[in-house]
């Protein structure tokens, strides 16, 4: 074991030991709202996290039940998971990520969504994959660009995600689409005046700005702007759990459940990871369903989950976002910012955003 797996593993054990710390603090207070977990991998549970490998537990599922797969999996780029190897040989990579996506295509129902977060090294494979041998029809290749990137040396630095939107269906009135949900003020509106502009705005484009310094104290995703305009979840943001290394922001999750889905309907994410798709589900009246395999991971979602779904209390579902105080409250259980980052690397101490 080289030394950034050691660094790893350390953390790792500091995760185990904080579950059983957060454990006996709990004892004696009152509860939060129970995460009711079936038995793990049981097909078909709706609100909660099934642990297991996601292509056995999506294989088990009724065909066709599920309205919206949103999925943001390992880039094979050697990050380090608790369970989990994310450096495979470049065939084991494809040949795995066919087969969780054409388990996500079977529980797709004829009018679902898959919307697939990957970086560039096998954006183009798997695209070719969904479209070409499973049959995926694409919407949308769109572009998450950041300022807050990773600083490189020998290349251009890298700032971007792709987002690659999927429909099961090619017929357009029959997959979900609820563009009057997410529509921004148009440039004819704001800027020209322009009478034959739609009252009701324009469908965001398909590149997303995201700059860390617009965040605060704008608010995600102004009614006048058409970008989507939030950062990557920075280790000094408030938002940030800690504990997982891979954590997307919410507020891009809330648009694409708002876009592709309707309430009561039904939201998967196969690789739970920090938990953001189940949260942002549960806080916008969906249904939800997370897949985990690392017994870690899945504790610490719950209690992200508890906390939101008890802090949300008598406001009920929200219609257009997840609140931040709710988000970002650093009280919350699940917040832990363990020593080593994704790539074992001892993290730097900063004090931006309030951690």
């Amino acid at each position: 074991m080289n030394v950034r797996k050691k660094a790893f593993q350390a953390t790792i054990d500091s995760l185990n030991a904080t579950t059983a710390i957060v454990s006996a603090k709990r004892r004696g207070r009152k509860p939060r709202v129970p995460i009711v977990r079936p038995p793990d991998g049981t097909p078909g549970a709706v609100n909660t996290i099934l642990r297991g490998d996601c292509v056995a537990v999506m294989n088990a599922m009724p065909e066709s039940s599920v309205d919206l797969v949103f999925a943001d999996p390992p880039f094979n780029i050697g990050y380090l998971y608790a369970s989990y190897d994310d450096k495979k040989s470049v065939e084991e990579y494809l040949a795995f990520s066919e087969k969780w996506m054409a388990a996500v295509y079977r529980i797709l129902k004829p009018s679902g969504s898959f919307f697939l977060a990957i970086g560039d090294e096998y954006a183009a494979d798997l695209t070719v994959i969904a479209r070409r041998k499973i049959g995926f029809n694409m919407r949308n290749w769109i572009i998450w660009h950041y300022t807050f990137g990773q600083q490189t040396k020998r290349m251009f630095a890298k700032s971007h995600t792709h987002v690659l939107y999927f429909t099961k269906s090619a017929v357009v009135n029959e997959f979900t689409f609820n563009a009057d949900a997410i529509r921004v003020a148009s440039a004819r509106q704001t800027t020209y005046g322009d009478p034959r502009a739609n009252p009701k705005g324009k469908v965001p484009d398909d590149t997303w700005f995201l700059r860390p310094q617009e965040a605060v104290p704008h608010a995600y995703f102004e009614p006048t702007s058409d970008t989507w305009n939030i950062s990557r979840v920075c280790g000094t943001f408030k938002e940030r759990e800690g504990w997982h290394g891979c954590q997307m922001p919410i507020a891009v999750l809330d648009r694409v459940i708002r876009s592709a889905t309707n309430p009561g309907d039904i939201v998967l994410d196969p690789f739970n990871g920090s938990g953001t798709t189940i949260v942002s589900a549960a806080l916008l009246g969906r249904k939800y369903i997370g897949i985990e395999q690392d017994p870690n991971y899945v504790s610490f979602a719950e209690k992200r989950l508890a906390h939101a779904l008890e802090a949300q209390g008598a406001t009920g579902p929200q219609a257009e976002a997840s609140p931040p105080e709710i988000i970002n409250d650093a009280s919350r259980d699940s917040k832990l910012l363990t020593p080593t980052d994704s790539f074992g690397r001892a993290r730097v101490k900063r004090t931006r955003g309030g951690m």
